[in-house]
């Protein structure tokens, strides 16, 4: 299947379908809705949370942790460094 077809297939998909269901649960995060969810719903997003961060990549990390110091850096009117 092309990825137009599915796109499109995907996009045809009810907010009642399971599935359509699985990803409004796993896409929620206002807190009163989250108040409301049933202990199988919040483990249907915290398994999803976890795994996504699992995605993240030890040199993405620190690579994100670099670009904070500097800025930090910057903003204090000091001097970056290369390194």
């Amino acid at each position: 299947m092309k990825w137009g077809e599915f796109a499109s297939l995907l996009a045809g998909l009810s907010a009642d379908s399971p599935l359509g269901r699985i990803v409004q649960i796993r896409c929620e995060n206002d807190p009163k809705i989250l108040e409301k969810f049933t202990p199988q719903q919040h483990k249907i997003r915290n398994d999803w949370r976890e795994k996504t961060a699992k995605q993240v990549s030890a040199e993405s990390f620190d690579s994100f942790l670099e670009a904070m110091k500097n800025t930090f850096i910057k903003m204090a009117g000091g001097e970056v460094s290369a390194g």
